[in-house]
């Protein structure tokens, strides 16, 4: 009996279906295995064996014979093009199209606004397994869930990062800045009343200035967090700890910007960084005041059993602005220079391209000189913490839950330590002290009721100008607060006493840095090394001011909390001196861009009219805006306030 093998076995697609039709058993091609051609008389028969064995046949694989053609019909392959064209035309593949689902007739997703918009798919990231396929369930929900979904409002590694998503606009408040800020237990931490209106409204006076610092500190600063305050930087929550998709922190501005204010000039930090003016030593024009000699022991290590503690030294300190100070007001009458200024104000235009934190300082032109002053409470009167780290001190807003560790908070304190530092490290003996040829020209014994501070005023000329035919000269009043005698020579050497402040190695915002009651003796200079990174606009200020006063040596002293938890009470850790220059060279710092930085913003005031205008560091921004504001701004602010802390005070 002949017998062919069918060469039509196994198809290339998968099956659909298998059916009877009339009397013909339909079998497709993809479960005929095997056919064979067999002859049994005159009637061809199909052997065929099929995939189908619990259908036809049982469990088993069996051959099967039917009888051709009338029993048996093997569909004939069908190509993918064939049915996809056999399709009707008016049907189409996908999600059904309807009015919710489109956009002018064209298909959409829907998405939440709360939802960044970002790459729609990513081929190249790992999978749900991670690299090695054993990323597990803990890796998927950690990474993988929820991602981009709609309504969650999450962002992820692919998203659109908007960096001028909310800072390219400022909010416009009519709102009067709070100026309750209270410096030590008492006094405020600014100027008194009567000296508002500049050089020709007032004259000051030694009985018209109101002190800084106070009796006391310790609840000046620990309850600061009830009375709320300023300062500090706003912006959503942290989220990994890559923190590759963290949010722009939004700080609010130093002065609240009114609609009626006129912005002149807009600056960027990049061309300050540009500017250079090579300018002499300077010279002495007055001396005032005295100073006491510092205390060398201080400069020891040190014993750890007996840590010298803060001590809370009263002693009557101010800070009086440029155009009520009295000297300078005579100094102008003469016409002895052409922009005034304090070192304090000074040293902040100066070093501005390493600022972070918003700050603003007060321009008034009066005739062909300038004047630059700082508000009530302004924020550069006060000592910075950490503004400079990686990773600053988050605010309230930002997710903060420790209160006293806050940029407001730390601020105030480190400005508390610097002030009673200061005073603790003399040596007050009456008769030894070096009196400068003036009386302090802001203590008056007979209303005072505590002692002056240590703390000598010299009022320095320097000279800016381009040419000689157009002089240019600035007078700025700078201050030393110590003086000690030469190791070797014996001569008396002029001292800045500074202090910088550890308030919780271990805590968010401490920028890396190491545990100074172990660290400060073996590791100084990792320590400084560390300090001149995260404090280095604060660190530059001081170093500024020191080289215009003429100091010979800058003190630093290092002091830290005793306990990390609370900011009552301190302990120094040791005092390190340096010539100033020598530490500009190691900041990196250039006097002479801080002199370019000076003379292009005088110019700039020079060029309009008399009137006064408002230097503004944005607040998010590397940028200095220029605005020119009404004669009358600033005169009223916060004055009701300032009166109720001084009553406050002599209660």
């Amino acid at each position: 009996m002949p017998r062919m093998t069918c060469s039509r076995s196994i198809s290339t697609y998968e099956s659909s279906c298998i059916c009877r039709c009339f009397n013909k058993i339909i079998l497709e091609p993809a479960y005929i295995i095997t056919v064979w051609l067999d002859w049994q008389g005159s009637v061809p028969h199909y052997i065929c064996t099929h995939r189908f064995s619990s259908n036809l046949v049982g469990d088993n694989f069996k051959p099967h014979v039917f009888s051709a053609p009338e029993h048996v019909a093997i569909m004939a392959p069908i190509s993918l093009t064939d049915i996809i064209a056999a399709l009707p035309s008016e049907d189409s593949w996908g999600p059904p199209t309807s009015t919710e689902t489109t956009l002018n007739g064209v298909p959409y997703a829907p998405y939440s606004k709360g939802d960044k918009l970002g790459r729609m798919a990513d081929w190249t990231s790992e999978g749900k397994d991670g690299r090695d396929g054993r990323g597990g369930r803990q890796q998927y929900n950690r990474n993988y869930r929820d991602q981009q979904v709609y309504g969650a409002g999450t962002s992820s590694l692919f998203a659109v990062q908007l960096a001028e998503d909310e800072s390219s606009f400022s909010v416009v408040s009519n709102t009067r800045d709070s100026t309750k800020t209270r410096f030590g237990r008492g006094g405020t931490f600014t100027r008194g009343r009567g000296q508002r209106g500049g050089r020709g409204d007032t004259r000051g006076g030694r009985g018209q200035f109101q002190r800084v610092g106070g009796r006391g500190g310790q609840q000046g600063y620990n309850n600061y967090d009830q009375r709320g305050g300023r300062g500090g930087a706003r912006g959503g929550r942290r989220f990994g700890w890559k923190d590759y998709d963290k949010p722009q922190r939004n700080r609010d501005a130093s002065v609240n910007i009114k609609p009626d204010w006129k912005m002149l000039e807009e600056i960027d930090f990049n061309r300050l960084a540009k500017l250079n003016l090579d300018t002499d030593d300077g010279e002495d024009i007055e001396n005032y005041g005295f100073v006491y000699y510092y205390d060398r022991s201080y400069d020891k290590q040190p014993v750890k059993s007996a840590e010298r503690k803060l001590n809370v030294v009263d002693r009557a300190a101010y800070n009086v602005t440029t155009s009520s100070d009295p000297v300078i007001q005579e100094l102008a009458e003469k016409d002895e220079a052409t922009i005034f200024a304090t070192d304090s104000i000074l040293s902040m235009l100066m070093c501005s391209p390493r600022s972070v934190y918003p700050w603003d300082i007060v321009i008034v032109r009066q005739g062909n000189k300038v004047f630059l002053d700082k508000r009530d409470n302004a924020t550069l009167d006060m000592v910075t913490v950490n503004e400079n780290a990686a990773d600053a001190p988050m605010d309230a807003s930002e997710g903060s839950k420790d209160a006293i560790n806050q940029p407001s908070a730390l601020a105030e304190e480190a400005t508390y330590i610097n002030h009673n530092f200061a005073n603790q490290v003399m040596i007050e003996n009456e008769n030894q002290k070096v009196e400068m040829a003036h009386e302090n020209p802001f203590y008056n014994p007979a209303e005072e009721t505590e002692p002056a501070a240590s703390k000598a005023y010299k009022y320095r000329r320097f000279d800016l100008s381009l040419n000689d035919e157009d002089p240019v000269h600035l007078i700025v009043r700078t201050e030393i607060d110590a003086v000690q005698k030469n190791a070797i020579s014996g001569e008396d050497q002029f001292l800045t006493v500074k202090a910088l402040n550890e308030f919780d190695h271990k805590a968010q915002g401490s920028g890396g840095a190491l545990d100074w009651r172990t660290k400060l003796v073996s590791q100084r200079g990792a320590v400084v090394a560390t300090e001149m990174k995260n404090n280095s606009c604060k660190l530059a200020r001081w170093t500024v001011q020191s080289i215009m006063a003429k100091a010979d040596v800058m003190k630093l002293g290092f002091v830290s909390r005793a306990n990390p938890k609370t900011n009552d009470k301190h302990v120094i850790l040791g005092v390190v001196g340096w010539k100033p220059r020598d530490f500009a060279q190691q900041m990196n710092l250039s006097l002479s861009n801080g002199w370019g930085i000076v003379r292009t913003i005088a110019d700039m005031c020079l060029q309009r009219e008399e009137g006064k205008y408002v230097l503004v560091k944005d607040p998010n921004k590397q940028i200095l805006r220029l605005y020119e504001v009404p004669a009358g701004s600033f005169e009223d602010d916060g004055e009701g306030e300032i009166i109720e802390e001084v009553e406050e005070t002599e209660d």
